[in-house]
């Protein structure tokens, strides 16, 4: 019965994609675009470094001035930041949220059947800034493809 609880009182962190243009007329163009174009990226990291049937763990690495494509969250996680910086977020919504991070910021996500987030993070600041994320891929929700590209490999000798 504790697992039903939990799902009853648990707050979704779904964010709706917007249809309205209107709700985009601050974004540069190409970027509405690349969110259009993004929907089923799953890539939530620069790079996979692990993988089992319960869990991903993600690095992302965003140098000052860089900014992580479009993904889409679609199974519970949290992310923790390494270190201080300054991040601008985009989201399917239309919505664009500035934020400070700290080195220990830990933050949680939750998504139930069919719920998500698609957004982008563009570092605003002038350190590089470094996420550890872990996603629960056996959430209520199918995860999303990962292509090999974004495996860590073991270096050859």
């Amino acid at each position: 019965m504790d697992g039903q609880i939990d799902k009853v009182t648990r707050k979704s962190d779904h964010i709706e994609t917007s249809q309205n243009l209107d709700d985009f007329k601050n974004w540069p163009a190409e970027l509405i675009e690349e969110m259009k174009q993004s929907h089923n990226n799953g890539c939530v990291g620069s790079i996979l470094v692990s993988e089992t049937p319960q869990v991903r763990v993600w690095h992302l690495r965003l140098p000052a001035g860089y900014r992580c494509p479009f993904h889409r969250h679609v199974n519970p996680y949290f992310w923790s930041s390494h270190n201080d910086g300054r991040a601008r977020n985009y989201f399917s919504s239309g919505e664009i949220k500035d934020v400070k991070h700290f080195a220990g910021e830990t933050r949680h996500f939750h998504y139930g059947e069919d719920e998500y987030m698609l957004h982008s993070v563009e570092n605003i600041g002038d350190t590089e800034l470094l996420f550890t994320t872990v996603e629960f891929i056996d959430g209520d929700n199918e995860p999303l493809e990962i292509p090999d590209g974004y495996r860590l490999k073991e270096p050859t000798i």
